[in-house]
């Protein structure tokens, strides 16, 4: 007998002897041997609230799954992901953003879906009064008037497209305040640095200091959609995508209406 039949003897006669005294043969559960897995999910500012509340309802069952956020204007994080930032998930205010990534080649295919709507709003500080209309932002007391950047936020396109359907774009652009993302539109309206702004509906229930004037009508602007996907970078994309599925789910669609988005 070599030594090759000895050792496959002797780990036959150890397996009989443990299972004859009742004891189990310990082999590595592949859940348990799993380490712990990261995704980082690049994400519309505007998200964040609910994103954030989301976070340890999907741990709860997927304990061994970090998430961490990347918040910032579309397109902004389009061009990092473009320019090779790591992140396993984006998600855009806008189809615009998704689109050229998808046209690029750089989204995981099958794995794109709509995960919300919003709707747009003029917003104004609780203190002031006289407001009532998009066209009060033509009023000389409307020094100041904060939107996104158009170029890299979504909402700031839709700001450009709403205004100028109601034909007071022109008057009311040297009043222009440009910031980085809709939620610097908030702060600029909450600290009275800008006495109007336009942000979703969702970001300015999550505030106590301003007021919404009006919505604007749903025909004046492209569709307020928040489409999603796993990225050919990522490398956990089986993990990107249970997690993706799970933004889809009822659970957390509870939380996406909480925070005002429109789900379906």
């Amino acid at each position: 007998m070599n030594r090759r039949q000895i050792f496959a003897f002797v780990g036959v006669a150890v397996a009989s002897l443990l299972l004859a005294i009742g004891l189990p043969l310990v082999t590595p559960s592949p859940v348990i041997a799993q380490s712990n897995t990261s995704l980082l999910v690049s994400a519309a500012a505007s998200m964040k609230d609910a994103l954030e509340e989301i976070k340890p309802i999907y741990q709860q069952s997927q304990p061994n799954v970090n998430i961490s956020y990347n918040f910032g204007a579309s397109g902004a994080l389009q061009q990092q992901i473009e320019q090779g930032a790591p992140a396993d998930i984006f998600i855009s205010a806008a189809k615009k953003q998704v689109d050229a990534l998808e046209q690029k080649g750089l989204l995981v295919p099958g794995t794109r879906a709509n995960l919300a709507n919003n709707r747009l709003v003029l917003i104004v500080p609780n203190d002031v009064m006289g407001i009532s209309s998009f066209y009060n932002l033509t009023d000389t007391k409307i020094k100041k008037i904060a939107i996104g950047e158009p170029r890299s936020v979504p909402a700031g396109q839709y700001t450009e497209q709403v205004l100028k359907k109601l034909g007071i774009f022109e008057k009311v652009k040297p009043k222009f305040v440009f910031v980085n993302n809709v939620r610097q539109v908030l702060a600029a309206v909450e600290s009275g640095n800008a006495q109007a702004g336009l942000v979703y509906a969702t970001d300015a229930k999550i505030s106590n200091k301003v007021k919404i004037v009006v919505a604007a009508d749903d025909k004046f602007h492209s569709p307020i959609v928040y489409p999603m996907a796993v990225l050919k970078s990522s490398k956990n994309v089986d993990a990107a995508k249970e997690f993706v599925q799970f933004l889809s789910s009822s659970q957390a669609k509870i939380v996406l209406k909480k925070y005002g988005f429109i789900v379906r």
